[in-house]
Parts: C-alpha cells; sequence; structure tokens
C-alpha cells in the first residue's frame, strides 16, 4: 500500500501563488499515475489534474487550465501542484491521489478511477 501526505496548503489572496506537495510512501513503486482533487463542504470531489508515471502525459480540469501546473520527482516520490493566479472559487481541502494503473491520462479525470488518497490540505483564496 503507498502512503500519500499533502502540504503546503494555505491562505493566500486572489491572484496569489501555492505549491502543494504530495509525498507517497511505502510500495511508491506502484505509483503510477497520480491525480490532484479537491472538494468543498457539501460538494463532491472535484477533478483538478492528472499526470502519469513518467510525467510526458497531464490532463487538467477546464477551470485551471493555464493556471495550474502538475509535475512529479520520482527519484523524491512527490507530485506538485503549482496553483498562480488563484481564485477565491479555488477555495477547497486539495487531495492527491494515487493509481497502479497505466491508462489514457483522461481516465483518470474521476475521483472513482484512483484507489488512494491523502489526508488533504486545506486552500483558502481571499477575495
Amino acid at each position: 500500500q503507498v502512503q500519500l501526505v499533502e502540504s503546503g496548503g494555505g491562505l493566500v489572496q486572489a491572484g496569489g501563488s501555492l505549491r502543494l506537495s504530495c509525498v507517497a510512501s511505502g510500495r511508491t513503486g506502484s505509483m503510477y499515475t497520480m491525480g490532484w482533487f479537491r472538494q468543498v463542504p457539501g460538494k463532491e470531489r472535484e477533478f483538478v489534474a492528472a499526470i502519469s508515471w513518467s510525467g510526458q502525459s497531464t490532463f487538467y480540469a477546464d477551470s485551471v487550465k493555464g493556471r495550474f501546473t502538475i509535475s512529479r520527482d520520482n527519484a523524491k516520490n512527490t507530485v506538485y501542484l503549482q496553483m498562480r493566479s488563484l481564485k477565491p472559487e479555488d477555495t477547497a481541502d486539495y487531495y492527491c491521489a494515487s493509481r497502479a494503473t497505466s491508462y489514457s491520462i483522461t481516465y483518470y479525470s474521476s475521483a472513482t478511477r484512483f484507489d488512494n488518497w491523502g489526508q488533504g490540505t486545506q486552500v483558502t483564496v481571499s477575495s
């Protein structure tokens, strides 16, 4: 099993930036595809971005395309989410997820495609 721990959340003003990190431990050799999701109370978990094992394939939700960048450093067992031009509507708990499969990256745009989750980190964007 893989354990995922997110960090980097916090309070930022609109227009600002944050970088989230997700460090994996355990059976990290199986963390093929990684994703970031976000959730606000009372709503379903929303897809943000996904990245393949090699990092060559990425996919983004329309709402964050051009503002967020997902990347990974497999030597450090870490996935990042660089968030720029943040908006109040980006406020949410952010979760990273992993799945030991490697299909087309667009396959992973749903929370049901992942079977391993971190505990989340809170991001608050003030207007």
